[in-house]
């Protein structure tokens, strides 16, 4: 028999809020930046440097301003013209909001049936003031793991165990929710259930068919 579900593991970005990409197009929109150009900015900075420049940011092995500068050169080199980078976090967090009904099921599930609750991110260092207390993090989940501040990142083994480890729980107590499948196959692999995050009512449904399994 397994063991009894006892905690729900969530990613951040895309899951606890709206939509990465609206905020990132509406930030290019801005910038007068088309997507092309951007990939094409961000594979010339991965060529460049031997590794996708987000990552090391992730892992806090590259400050923002220094991923801004990289990626602000790439797309010097691709646009044809400066791009300016500086206010970039400000007016991606300007567009970027609280997904309400997630937030609610999983209150829901602390106070009413007694679910612990962990966050696991990939995020930005420099970033936690502009996400941690606006959306209250800390008074609804007991665990937070920030990539950029372990020196791991998704879909790292490692950043699974040190979560399990900072809970105190094995893997089989544990339900994963992210909105990459990369992401949910290496919890899997690990022995947690996952559930894909592609809408928050489907979401929701599979994490309550995870629960009552």
């Amino acid at each position: 028999m397994s063991p009894r579900i006892e905690a729900v593991v969530s990613d951040f970005g895309g899951v606890l809020t709206t939509p990465l990409f609206d905020a990132f197009s509406r930030v290019q929109e801005q910038q007068g930046i088309p997507i092309e150009t951007l990939g094409a900015a961000m594979w010339r900075a991965t060529r460049e440097r031997g590794e996708n420049p987000l990552f090391p940011l992730e892992r806090g092995e590259m400050t923002e301003e220094e991923f801004l500068d990289v990626v602000g050169a790439a797309l010097r080199e691709e646009a044809g013209r400066d791009v300016e980078m500086t206010g970039f976090a400000e007016r991606y967090f300007a567009h970027l909001h609280p997904n309400e009904e997630m937030l609610a099921y999983l209150r829901e599930l602390r106070s009413e049936r007694g679910l612990r609750l962990a966050i696991l991110t990939n995020n930005v260092r420099e970033w936690e003031p502009r996400w941690r207390p606006v959306w209250a993090i800390d008074e609804l989940f007991e665990v937070v793991v920030d990539s950029g501040f372990v020196g791991m990142r998704k879909p790292d083994r490692g950043i699974y165990e040190l979560t399990l480890e900072r809970l105190g729980l094995p893997a089989e107590a544990c339900v994963f929710l992210d909105d990459l499948e990369v992401n949910c196959d290496a919890a899997r692999e690990l022995g947690m259930t996952a559930v894909r995050f592609e809408s928050t009512e489907q979401a929701i449904r599979d994490l309550e068919a995870a629960l009552t399994a």
